[in-house]
C-alpha cells in the first residue's frame, strides 16, 4: 500500500510542491540550509573531476551557505546553485530536480522528509512518437482494404 502512494504521480507533486514552497520560504528569511538528494539525478556544469566526482554517496548533502546560497535560486522543478569542490575549489554549476531531495535540513533537524519516489521523465517520447507515429499509424490505416476508397488515384 505504502509503494503505491509512494509512486503515485499525484502523491510527487504534493511533494514536489512542498519542497519547493520551503525552500522559497528558506531564501525569504535568508535561512542557510542543506539538501540530502540522491547523487544520481543530479548534474554538474561543468562536470567534476573523476576525483571529486567518486568521493560522492548515493545520498549526498549539500549545505547551502554563503556563496553557495546567494547563487542558488530554483528553475522549473530544479534547485540550481554554484558550487566549489574538493581542495582546488573546483567551480561547477549543480542542478537538482527537487523530486530528488529526501530532505531539507536546517541546524541538523529535518524540517521535511520526502517520501515520493523520483521518476525522471523522458522528453524523447514525444519524438518517438512524431518520428514513428504517423508510418505506424498509416501502415494500420492502409492494412485495412476498407479504406482504399479514402486514397487519391
Amino acid at each position: 500500500m505504502l509503494d503505491n502512494l509512494i509512486e503515485d504521480k499525484d502523491f510527487a507533486k504534493i511533494m514536489q510542491k512542498n519542497i519547493e514552497n520551503l525552500i522559497i520560504m528558506l531564501f525569504e528569511k535568508d535561512q542557510n540550509f542543506g539538501i540530502l538528494c540522491q547523487i544520481e539525478h543530479i548534474s554538474f556544469e561543468p562536470l567534476l573531476p573523476r576525483s571529486i566526482s567518486s568521493e560522492f554517496r548515493p545520498m549526498t548533502l549539500f549545505f547551502l551557505a554563503g556563496y553557495t546560497f546567494e547563487t542558488a535560486s530554483i528553475v522549473d522543478d530544479t534547485i540550481v546553485f554554484e558550487a566549489g569542490f574538493g581542495s582546488e575549489n573546483f567551480g561547477s554549476v549543480v542542478s537538482i530536480p527537487l523530486l530528488s531531495i529526501v530532505q531539507i535540513i536546517v541546524d541538523e533537524t529535518p524540517l521535511l522528509i520526502n517520501l515520493a519516489s523520483y521518476k525522471k521523465e523522458i522528453k524523447s517520447i514525444k519524438k518517438e512518437v512524431d518520428s514513428g507515429g504517423i508510418e505506424t499509424s498509416m501502415s494500420s490505416f492502409l492494412s485495412n482494404p476498407e479504406n482504399s476508397k479514402f486514397l487519391k488515384k
